[in-house]
Formats: C-alpha cells, sequence, structure tokens
C-alpha cells in the first residue's frame, strides 16, 4: 500500500463506514507517547448507536478519498455487540483485554519491544487480574492539542493538528502554530525532534531553535507532503529523511 500522509483534522471530516453501512465519524485518536504510534480511532456513532466506541488501526481497509470515507472491516453488527470500553483515559488493561478478544485479534502490547520474552509468562487467573487503568502511555490527540511548544531558546507556538502515516496509522508530524510570534506561520515537528515532554504542564520541548523553526518550510493545510517537501524539511534541520 503507497504511503500516504493526511491530517487528522482532515480525517475528522470523513465518515466511517462497516462493511454494511455509516457507523459514524472519528472524534480523535489515542497515541501510545513511547511511539507515536495511533493505537485507538474513537468513534462518535452518533443517533445510529448512541455512544463512542473504539475502532484498531488494523480495522481500517482503505480511505476512499473520492467517498471521504474510512472503509472499516467490520459489520455493523459487530461494532453494536462489542464490549464497552471507557473511551476516555486512562484505559483499563482489563477493558482492552475484553476489546481483543471479543474481536479476536492480538493486541498491540504483544508486539511491544519493551514488553520483553513473555512466551513464557502465564496469565493470571481473571479474579487475579488488575481492572484498574493502568496504560499510562496513551494520549490524545483532543488533550495533546494546544500544549505549548519550547525551542531550545524559549517558546515558538502550540501544536494544532497531526500528521497521520497511512498505512501504519503513526504521528509523523505536529503542526505547529506559532502565531504567537509569526503572523499566521505553520511549520511541522517529527516527534523524532523532541527531547521531553512535560504532561501536566502541557509543554513539548524541541531540539532545535526558534529560528530555525522560524526559517522552517511553511506548511498549509491543504497542500499534499510530498517526498520533496519532507527532504526539503529535513535538510532545513540539517537531517536527513532516512536517519530521521
Amino acid at each position: 500500500m503507497m504511503r500516504q500522509l493526511r491530517s487528522l483534522s482532515e480525517l475528522k471530516t470523513y465518515s466511517l463506514h462497516a462493511r454494511d453501512g455509516e457507523i459514524g465519524r472519528l472524534k480523535e485518536v489515542f497515541f501510545d507517547d513511547r511511539y507515536w504510534t495511533v493505537r485507538y480511532f474513537v468513534v462518535q456513532t452518533g443517533v445510529w448507536l448512541g455512544k463512542e466506541v473504539l475502532i484498531v488501526p488494523s480495522m481500517v481497509l482503505a480511505v476512499d478519498e473520492e467517498a471521504m470515507a474510512l472503509n472499516i472491516d467490520l459489520t455493523r453488527e459487530q461494532i453494536r455487540n462489542c464490549p464497552d470500553v471507557k473511551t476516555s483515559l486512562p484505559i483499563s488493561r482489563h477493558s482492552e483485554d475484553d476489546f481483543y478478544g471479543y474481536y479476536g485479534i492480538n493486541p498491540y502490547w504483544m508486539d511491544d519491544p519493551l514488553a520483553g520474552d513473555s512466551a513464557d509468562l502465564v496469565p493470571a487467573p481473571p479474579e487475579a487480574q488488575p481492572r484498574e487503568a493502568d496504560q499510562p502511555h496513551l494520549r490524545s490527540s483532543f488533550a495533546v492539542t494546544g500544549y505549548h511548544i519550547h525551542a531550545e531558546d524559549g517558546e515558538i507556538g502550540h501544536v494544532e493538528d497531526f500528521i497521520l502515516d497511512e498505512p501504519d496509522w503513526a504521528v509523523r508530524y505536529l503542526e505547529v502554530n506559532t502565531r504567537n510570534w509569526l503572523p499566521g506561520k505553520h511549520v511541522l515537528v517529527a516527534p523524532v525532534w523532541i527531547h521531553s515532554l512535560d504532561w501536566h504542564k502541557k509543554d513539548v520541548f524541541v531540539n532545535l531553535s526558534r529560528a530555525a523553526i522560524e526559517s522552517a518550510p511553511d506548511y498549509e493545510k491543504s497542500m499534499l507532503i510530498s517526498n520533496d517537501y519532507e527532504v526539503a524539511l529535513y535538510k532545513h534541520y540539517g537531517m536527513s529523511l532516512q536517519s530521521g
């Protein structure tokens, strides 16, 4: 599948379609702050179901640009009968286990390189498994929108949007609005250039100077992020696209 970069704000204007009909619209995404990988799409089902549900990226078959739709490899009945999962953070591992068990797919943490070799581990009985929220690495795109961006020498703007990589569904860039410092300028910052975050103070710290960000290639919401643009962006910061 061809790699495509899409803004989250654009995807939120698309409808989501199961194999047998529309199910709702994208509200936000939950991403893992260790890898900047999208773990869940939060879908507003509207009057059809009357609640929010979670969809994992592997369920997305394709993005239909002409129909402005995300096609999901599920039926409406499957979604209707799925276990209720709290769609606010944090989400309990018990709820995630129920979710993945219902759909019969492997959970994302099975491929987590930080989880170690768990092949010989015996799962605890259900009554001994924790039911409290224990997913501190899941972050809400809605909550992170507005976080302050700090360059090496001072604040430079705030997070306005997220650029997602399809089909990997990873956060490839944060769209930074520098309007507090520069009239109307928007630039892209890759997560690999972030050296720390303060989730309580809502601050993002990047290994870039304010001058470098101020002179970075402009980003417009309507533009196609081409490979040439990415190469130029990385070159501007003295990096190669391959190495990040």
